[in-house]
């Protein structure tokens, strides 16, 4: 690298500085990091689990397996879309939490309204319970991770 393009990144960046416009952090570091790490365990546990689950006994309990699977799915697509810098990629991030916040609630009603249709607990019945209610808390800090962190085109 030429001294001459060295020097003009630095004054770009001091620029940018004193004008007060420096870049944003980008949403998959410090806090987004930990968010982006806990989808991505409970796509790993959701998906491994109900991949297993159909495979070995899908006639005892289709409707929560079949959750399980869509529910691993999802934090797929909102591991994939959170720590991406794509374009495209925030609004894929808020509608992934955001579905997987009303399945949260949906199942984990209906679970405890029709439990013989859940007779086998899936990732989302009783809110989360068989992961601790993390599926039911990381959508709503997911949610408010994404406001906090739009760019002023979805603001």
């Amino acid at each position: 690298m030429g001294e001459k393009q060295r020097n003009s990144r630095i004054m770009q960046a001091a620029e940018a500085r004193s004008a007060n416009k420096a870049p944003k952090p980008s949403r998959s570091t410090g806090l987004g990091r930990v968010i982006i790490a806990v989808y991505g365990i409970l796509a790993l546990a959701a998906t491994v689990r109900a991949v297993y689950q159909i495979m070995s006994k899908f006639d005892e309990a289709p409707i929560a397996y079949s959750l399980s699977l869509v529910s691993g799915l999802i934090y797929i697509l909102a591991t994939f879309s959170l720590s991406s810098a794509k374009r495209g990629a925030w609004l894929v991030s808020l509608y992934a939490v955001a579905i997987e916040l009303v399945g949260v609630i949906v199942v984990g009603i209906l679970s405890l309204t029709h439990p013989e249709e859940f007779a086998h607990p899936s990732v989302w019945s009783g809110f989360g319970e068989g992961y601790g209610y993390i599926p039911l808390v990381l959508p709503i800090i997911g949610l408010w991770w994404l406001y906090r962190n739009r760019n002023e085109r979805h603001a």
